[in-house]
C-alpha cells in the first residue's frame, strides 16, 4: 500500500496523543485512521466490524489482553 502524508485538524488532546506515542504505537493509529477514512467515504474493501475483528486477532497475537487494554485506557 502506498502512503501519502495529509495535514487535518484534531482536538489538542489528539494532537498530542499522536505526538508523544511510540513510533510503533502511531503506525498502529495512522492504521486505524486510514482504516476509517475508506470506511465512512465508502472505500473500505471490508465492513468495518471485520476490520475491527483482524484488528483484535492482530492485537492478541502481539500480547494484548482485556486487561492490558484496560489498564492502557485508564492511564490516559
Amino acid at each position: 500500500m502506498s502512503t501519502a502524508t495529509i495535514s487535518i485538524e484534531v482536538d489538542a488532546d489528539a494532537a498530542r496523543v499522536l505526538l508523544q506515542a511510540p513510533d510503533e504505537e502511531k503506525r498502529r493509529l495512522q492504521l486505524l485512521l486510514s482504516l476509517r477514512l475508506r470506511e465512512v467515504t465508502g472505500k473500505s474493501t471490508k465492513p468495518l466490524l471485520e476490520i475491527m475483528g483482524d484488528i483484535g486477532v492482530y492485537a492478541e497475537s502481539q500480547g494484548m489482553t482485556p486487561e492490558l487494554l484496560e489498564a492502557m485506557l485508564r492511564d490516559r
